[in-house]
């Protein structure tokens, strides 16, 4: 019986085919935040934004160099402490939360939900399906929270949200997957789990258990990377519905009651 369905979020909710900025550029503009809040309340810096910059661009670098390995998942707070620390700020005046404050993090505007996001999202709650969010972010969920608000995706997700950051494991890591099970109440063998990647999605889910539903974007990717097979693939969300409908047979029988799925327009 089918109770509760896992999304990743980039790629799979979010679309970030569009975006074209330059990644270290806009870094920049988040870090300035962070450069002024450390120079003038914490500790005088001796180097300009751009050398404290090209620092943090290092640490964050080496963070996801070492957890391809690892799976141990980088955090932005540390990672924005461990350069506040080596720029000479002393560790016990700083404050992790107000470095995530400052470095203002926003949704790119070349970013949005795919088109059918919220339709299918509403279909599946309002048939009592439990859904979470599961992410590889490096960022805490609270600042991904800042996106999925702006493209209307929260609201879906009240319980469940789960970024690797806060569990300190990367997808394919099983903990970050028995961590989201045990945020939406599900058993594996009652759980899907839909996402874009075919190893951290795909085999990290099926290896905790859970059938994987590869989100393909385009209707000629691949669909099999090497020896990892996806138990289903679609390319959007409506296919999603159509494939529960042939793996779980009046699944659509099921309805929550109003209060529980009431979505603002």
């Amino acid at each position: 019986m089918l109770k509760g369905i896992l999304f990743d979020l980039d790629d799979t909710l979010i679309d970030w085919s569009d975006f074209s900025d330059n990644w270290e550029v806009r870094e920049l503009q988040h870090l300035r935040g962070v450069y002024d809040y450390v120079h003038r309340e914490v500790h005088p810096l001796s180097v300009d934004l751009e050398t404290y910059a090209q620092e943090y661009y290092k640490r964050v670098r080496d963070a996801w160099m070492g957890a391809r390995e690892s799976l141990l998942a980088p955090h932005l707070g540390r990672i924005l402490l461990e350069t506040a620390q080596h720029m000479g700020a002393p560790a016990d005046k700083l404050d992790m939360q107000r470095c995530l404050d400052e470095y203002r993090w926003a949704a790119p505007q070349s970013t949005s939900a795919f088109p059918d996001a919220r339709e299918g999202l509403q279909i599946l709650r309002a048939h009592g399906i439990r859904v979470g969010i599961v992410t590889n972010a490096f960022q805490p969920m609270s600042l991904r929270d800042i996106e999925m608000r702006a493209h209307g995706l929260l609201e879906f997700f009240p319980d469940c949200r789960i970024s690797a950051a806060d569990v300190g494991y990367l997808k394919p890591h099983p903990t970050i997957f028995k961590t989201a099970l045990e945020c939406l109440g599900t058993k594996p063998e009652e759980t899907l789990f839909v996402g874009d990647n075919p190893v951290a999605d795909i085999a990290g889910a099926q290896g905790a258990g859970l059938k994987g539903v590869l989100r393909v974007k385009h209707p000629t990717q691949p669909l099999i990377s090497g020896v990892i097979v996806p138990d289903g693939a679609i390319n959007t969300l409506h296919d999603l519905l159509l494939l529960l409908d042939k793996w779980y047979p009046g699944w659509r029988s099921t309805s929550s009651s109003p209060h529980k799925i009431a979505i603002s327009s």
